[in-house]
């Protein structure tokens, strides 16, 4: 029986945005990655007593650290060469200064897994170690950048200096695109620089 009465309707909601695959997985691959250094230091711990474990995670912290100072050092070095190199008005060496700092970032990487406690992480340093290694995955690394840069070169940062983002007071963000209207007399007309009241 109807009394005229209008039904309760669930409220809608606009659709959520989509979480990227990255934010999706990430926390999980940490979470897996975790477990397996954590079962890792437990079998060897078992099989070779805590104090191979000790002494094997204070060795892979001290080689890493020794790794990243020797990465930092070098980093530092070349720096220092171009700023001279700059400062003197000298020209650049553009072909000695790409191979020696090809795999900086690499073996700086490598150390700081390596110090970090576990196994997998000290097996995926000392892979990074490995020059062919570091100069196929700069080479895979430079090639993606590339690639992504040209994908977003198309309609990119125009378009991200038109939209502007208004933030209310609740905390949320608006997007929109900044229109400038112009006044009815044209250009020429100077236009008040003051905002309107209702402001």
């Amino acid at each position: 029986m109807t009394t005229g009465a209008s039904t309760p309707t669930t409220p809608t909601y606009p659709a959520r945005p989509r979480r990227s695959r990255l934010r999706t997985f990430l926390p999980l691959g940490i979470a897996a990655w975790l477990v397996l250094e954590i079962w890792l230091l437990s079998v060897v711990a078992s099989a070779a007593g805590g104090l191979a474990v000790f002494v094997l995670l204070l060795a892979g912290f001290l080689a890493g650290s020794a790794v990243v100072k020797r990465a930092g050092r070098r980093a530092f070095r070349s720096l220092t060469e171009t700023l001279q190199q700059q400062g003197g008005g000298g020209p650049a060496q553009p072909g000695a200064e790409t191979g020696k700092n090809e795999g900086n970032g690499f073996l700086m990487l490598g150390g700081l897994l390596l110090m970090l406690p576990g196994i997998v992480s000290d097996v995926v340093g000392l892979v990074l170690l490995v020059p062919p290694v570091q100069k196929a995955l700069g080479r895979y690394t430079e090639r993606t950048f590339e690639r992504k840069l040209r994908e977003a070169g198309a309609g990119g940062l125009g378009e991200a200096y038109t939209q502007a983002r208004i933030h209310r007071p609740d905390g949320k963000v608006v997007q929109g695109e900044v229109i400038r209207d112009e006044p009815a007399g044209g250009a020429d007309e100077p236009r008040d620089a003051r905002p309107p009241v209702g402001y």
